[in-house]
């Protein structure tokens, strides 16, 4: 079990190296992964995902890959002087996003546990003179953060690709606020995975085969100490997903939703 963990978690990473050398000329979760043979337009993508032009005109060119499957900034409600956490920062684009919205005085920290991404993110950020957001390296289940120095975690499609989602959450816990809040879009089972999709390698790093079923993304959030805790499914989930790898019928089985939860201030 430990080495297909590590196969996994090696595969997901040479894949997402890739994707950063190649600038998301191919895209990946958003864009099959090199799944498919039809050219990549990053740009659509990410409007499909439910991002404006003016948040594509806003951010380094570089940095939107098309990554995603939905645009979780739009259920954050990003407040001046808050310090965001972006989890799977890929090349800065939320991260780019969010500090817009909280501002000089706020904060903004991407994690990402591959070397290519985090290099691109700061080589985005130094081109574009941005002061208050930094990246690190690190894996999401053990953040490289400190305990209750967040405001508002994000994360756009990666936890799904995490090979232990339980920890992920209550890592995520430890390091928010009292009163801090998650805001999440993400790939979620709807249905059991047939054998060929849960265990096709290729559909893991394509952010199909690794989503987990809405009841047990509810108890890992309870079971970490979350409160509030919603989950919705994106309108035009179908639309996004049934291009990613044409022909399986994954859009059967998965969906994008919004993930939204909160550690109470009294806790």
């Amino acid at each position: 079990m430990k080495q297909t963990h590590l196969n996994k978690r090696k595969l997901i990473m040479e894949n997402y190296s890739a994707v950063a050398v190649n600038r998301g000329q191919n895209g990946c979760c958003g864009g099959g992964c090199n799944c498919s043979d039809t050219p990549f337009d990053a740009q659509a993508a990410a409007r499909a995902l439910g991002y404006s032009d003016d948040d594509l005109r806003s951010v380094p060119t570089a940095a939107n890959m098309g990554l995603g499957c939905g645009n979780p900034l739009a259920i954050a409600a990003l407040k001046p002087g808050e310090t965001v956490l972006d989890l799977g920062s890929g090349g800065g684009f939320d991260c780019f996003l969010a500090r817009q919205q909280v501002g000089d005085d706020g904060q903004v920290i991407g994690v990402d546990m591959t070397p290519d991404m985090i290099s691109l993110a700061r080589e985005n950020a130094e081109k574009a003179g941005y002061t208050n957001v930094s990246f690190r390296l690190g894996e999401i289940e053990y953040l490289p953060v400190a305990d209750a120095s967040v405001d508002v975690i994000l994360s756009n499609c990666v936890i799904n690709l995490a090979l232990d989602k339980a920890n992920v959450f209550r890592e995520a816990w430890r390091v928010l606020k009292n009163g801090g809040r998650l805001s999440i879009s993400d790939v979620v089972a709807t249905a059991e995975l047939p054998d060929h999709i849960r265990n096709d390698l290729t559909m893991l790093s394509g952010c199909i085969s690794g989503a987990e079923t809405v009841d047990r993304l509810r108890d890992m959030l309870r079971q970490a100490g979350f409160s509030n805790i919603r989950l919705t499914p994106k309108d035009n989930s179908q639309d996004i997903l049934k291009t990613w790898v044409p022909g399986s019928h994954a859009e059967d089985y998965v969906a994008s939703y919004l993930i939204e939860a909160e550690k109470k201030a009294d806790t």
